[in-house]
């Protein structure tokens, strides 16, 4: 039961199993060669470019405008009473004051409301392009 030709022991084997450590070697190889590939293609990034330009002032923005919603369904806008048939004056006539800098719509809505007054309320701001739209959070 030796491992070598002597019958005496003294000499032990001394190689080293290299099969496994090739194993190794192959399968890293094969994952290399195929990510490769799929590494080359190039990326479009839009990077900024530097300018000598400095950026422009922000303006400061108006005072939100609150929009309410009860539980009738009865819209206040600016805590005044108004009609759903008027709401798109009274937004075209925000936007139109300065269309770059709007003021935040910040709508509240009473759980119990019907949602197609909402509805009626959001389709009525993307008509006039109010872009800053907000809801409020009910206090806890």
């Amino acid at each position: 039961m030796a491992f070598s030709g002597n019958s005496g022991g003294s000499n032990a084997m001394a190689d080293i199993n290299v099969t496994p450590l090739v194993d190794v070697m192959l399968v890293l190889l094969i994952i290399f060669m195929v990510t490769a590939p799929i590494s080359s293609y190039p990326i479009d990034v839009n990077l900024p470019q530097p300018t000598n330009n400095p950026p422009p002032e922000q303006k400061t923005p108006p005072d939100p405008i609150p929009l309410r919603i009860d539980a009738t369904g009865q819209i206040y806008w600016n805590n005044m009473p108004a009609s759903l048939s008027q709401l798109p004056n009274l937004m075209k006539q925000e936007v139109a004051k300065d269309p770059t800098n709007q003021p935040l719509l910040e709508i509240d809505v009473n759980p119990d409301a019907q949602y197609e007054t909402l509805a009626k309320v959001l389709a009525e701001a993307k008509n006039a392009d109010m872009e800053k739209i907000g809801f409020v959070q009910p206090a806890m």
